[in-house]
């Protein structure tokens, strides 16, 4: 009798536990190991939508165009005194906050693709290339998507500095790991991470995951926040409008700076939900109350409909309807070194 009791017991434990375990699970973390956005909602776009915007594109050619390039600040870069901050170019950045070397979503080689003969193809080199980089601290990663985890470039960056950290979404270091790569963390969503003097911390936006058909929001994705002794900055990565940077900006205060994706937009039917146009940036900014902000996500490769060059312009005018100075939230020349007050 005694022992049945304590099976019971045992039992009862054990179920316990795993419902402790249930309730407490994050709303985000779905059954099937998948992940969701915080509003619950999932990127539901599907091969027929996608056959249909490739449908309408038939016979649309968006041109390029010769964006006007400058060399990095290779002195203030190599010096390491000043705050700065280097466009590379899309959405990778190379960020001195006078602590660490941080470099965001580095993407420097020809095709955001699988593949190095088909898909996206650079039309803008990038504003440095990984032998041009100072001693890096950290990398971090905001998704999967080709344009932001880019393997040759993430391992020509491990080999040359193999004591940096790269820190990743949950469900991407052993990605990492099966390249060789084992100096990374990956970290689920308001989890953070502090290297020296820097707390680092993943925050949520709006988008998805997948490098392949069968692995959708397998792994996470979001904003990398960084709060130092003499700045603090946040990298969105890649979104669509929603109330996150609001709750970005609740739990994490003000910024410094922030990094807003202003392109690859059009058609809105299709990229509402992963990307924002150049209205909802300045709205993204207005809700995290950034000091300043720099434009990204553009200029670089063909990824949507718009015209290349309509990003900025179209920030300008939405700014101005806003009533928001201009020199509050800027675009960058590839390459170009902004020093930072």
């Amino acid at each position: 009798m005694r022992l049945i009791l304590s099976i019971c017991t045992i039992l009862l434990l054990f179920i316990n536990i795993s419902s402790s375990e249930m309730i407490t699970k994050p709303k985000h973390h779905l059954p099937d190991g998948t992940f969701s956005n915080p509003s619950g909602k999932i990127n539901s776009k599907n091969f027929a939508e996608m056959f249909k915007w490739g449908w309408e594109r038939r016979g649309k050619k968006v041109e390029t165009y010769n964006f006007p390039q400058v060399e990095p600040n290779f002195e203030a870069i190599n010096r390491n005194e000043d705050l700065l901050i280097t466009w590379i170019g899309h959405a990778s950045f190379l960020y001195q906050n006078n602590d660490l070397n941080i470099l965001l979503d580095p993407h420097c080689t020809n095709r955001a693709s699988p593949f190095s003969f088909a898909g996206p193809e650079r039309y803008t080199p990038p504003g440095m290339t990984v032998d041009q980089f100072p001693d890096i601290d950290v990398i971090t990663i905001s998704h999967n998507h080709y344009d932001h985890l880019d393997k040759q470039t993430v391992t020509e960056i491990s080999k040359k500095y193999p004591k940096a950290l790269f820190l990743v979404p949950l469900g991407l270091q052993k990605w990492f790991e099966d390249k060789g790569i084992n100096n990374v963390i990956e970290l689920d969503w308001w989890e953070s991470k502090t290297v020296k003097d820097t707390e680092i911390t993943f925050a949520p936006v709006q988008h998805w995951s997948a490098r392949g058909l069968f692995d959708r929001n397998e792994s996470l994705w979001g904003a990398w926040h960084f709060n130092a002794p003499k700045h603090s900055f946040i990298h969105l990565g890649d979104t669509g409008y929603s109330d996150d940077f609001k709750n970005i900006y609740n739990k994490l205060g003000p910024v410094n700076l922030a990094a807003i994706p202003i392109g690859a937009y059009e058609p809105r039917w299709f990229m509402k939900f992963s990307h924002m146009n150049p209205e909802e940036a300045v709205m993204a900014f207005q809700d995290l109350k950034a000091q300043q902000a720099i434009g990204m996500h553009w200029g670089t490769f063909i990824l949507t409909d718009e015209k290349v060059t309509e990003p900025p312009e179209k920030l300008k005018i939405a700014l101005s309807d806003k009533e928001i100075d201009s020199s509050k939230f800027i675009t960058l020349k590839h390459g170009q070194t902004f020093i930072l007050d």
